[in-house]
Order: C-alpha cells, then structure tokens, then sequence
C-alpha cells in the first residue's frame, strides 16, 4: 500500500490537551502532567506515559470497596501523545467552567486535571439499580464521553424521562429521580420485572444515546452491570 493511501489516518494536529483524532478515539497531549481516564481505555501511546490504577481518595475508595461498583479510573501522567477508545464508540468532548456535570460511569472516557470527582450510586433505585453508578465532576476544563451511536440533546425545562444505560451525561441544575415501571421486555418474558427510568427536571440538559448500554447478563442483585464532534456546552451538574 502506498503511503499516500494512508495519509487519511495521519495524527490531527493538536487542539489543546484533548483533541478528537477521529469519531471514535481521543488524543491526549501530555505535557508533564496528568488526566484521569476510564481503565483499560488506552489503545495507544508514544513517549513517555505512565498509568496508575488509584481510587481517587479515601472515601472513592471505601464507596467502590462496600458497593463492588464498576466505575474505574486510572491516572496517565508524563510526557507524550496518549490514544483512548471505548468499544468504537463516538467520543464527545465537553466543557466545565466553573461548574458541574454528572456522567454515566460506563460513558466517562477522560477528563483534564482541573477537575474534582466522586462516585455517586443512582438515588431512589435502591436495588433495582444493581450496578448503576455515575461520576460528578466539577470544576473546570474538558471532559471527554462516549456515545454508543449518534445521541440527542433534550432541553429538561420540559420533565424528561430515560432509560437509566441511555442518559449519558446531564447538567448541574437538573435533578433526578427514579420512576418503576412495567416494560414490555417483562410481558415477552425478556425482562426481570424491575424496570424503572430515571427522571429529568429543571433547567438543564440531559445527553440521550441511542442505546441501552452494554448487554447486562441474567439480573443478579449481587452483581454490577454497566449503563454504557465536541460539544461546547457546560453545565450545571
């Protein structure tokens, strides 16, 4: 193959610490510093990149230890260009300015050092939320998510409903809650009867991919399951 015909996939030029290198991969320019990503996100790195799985503190820590949550995050710090992925899916790149935001753990891909983070279970489930948890981010800079599909953006003013794997990030000023209901995958025999949505109020911003996360196998209360182009918006949770 000619080199020409590779030209497509060269490296982007950098565009800031996080740059899209294409729909479904973020570059990451480390300068002697860190970020935070999603563990086992790295699929690549040139120079001089070290990773280290941490709990984040003491009290992430003791949340993850009693819940057996499945939100993981591991430190990239050094000096070099660094390549995260998600199972091909589309990679976001979001703004905090000041303020916060609240992610579907499965969906978090990365964020920039000037940003504060804790684990958050799903509020009101109790065990129907099995494994859902979310991760709240606060301060400043850029977070990258990823999106099984091409998501949609619905304004919350108006009261808003999802499926719990299908929201993949919301604003500081919504707030949430669970609703139980009956799904047809429970008449069809598909389902464990504990369905439920999470729902959206207040000014604010709810991000909705086209999906319902990754395939949770047969329910077991014991167990955690997963939910799972920059956008320039911030928000408020």
């Amino acid at each position: 193959m000619s080199e020409t015909n590779l030209e497509q996939f060269r490296e982007v030029t950098p565009a800031g610490r996080f740059t899209l290198q294409n729909s479904a991969m973020l570059k990451v320019s480390l300068n002697g510093d860190q970020i935070q990503a999603k563990l086992g996100s790295m699929v690549a790195y040139q120079g001089g990149v070290r990773f280290e799985h941490k709990g984040g503190g003491l009290g992430r820590f003791f949340k993850k230890a009693v819940t057996g949550e499945g939100v993981q995050l591991m430190t990239a710090t050094g000096t070099g260009e660094l390549f995260l992925a998600h199972d091909k899916r589309k990679v976001m790149i979001l703004d905090l300015d000041n303020d916060q935001m609240t992610v579907n753990g499965d969906s978090i891909l990365a964020f920039e050092p000037g940003i504060d983070w804790d684990i958050r279970r799903v509020e009101g489930a109790g065990r129907l939320a099995g494994g859902l948890f979310n991760v709240l981010l606060q301060g400043t800079g850029k977070v990258a998510v990823t999106s099984d599909g091409e998501p949609v953006l619905l304004d919350t003013g108006t009261p808003t409903f999802a499926d719990p794997e299908s929201a993949i990030a919301w604003s500081g000023g919504v707030r949430t809650s669970v609703r139980s209901d009956v799904s047809f995958k429970t008449f069809l025999g598909k389902g464990s009867g504990e369905s439920f949505q999470i729902a959206f109020e207040g000014p604010g911003w709810v991000l909705i991919q086209p999906s319902e996360g990754s395939v949770v196998p047969p329910h077991s209360h014991g167990s955690s399951g997963g939910g799972g182009g920059g956008f320039d918006f911030g928000g408020d949770d």
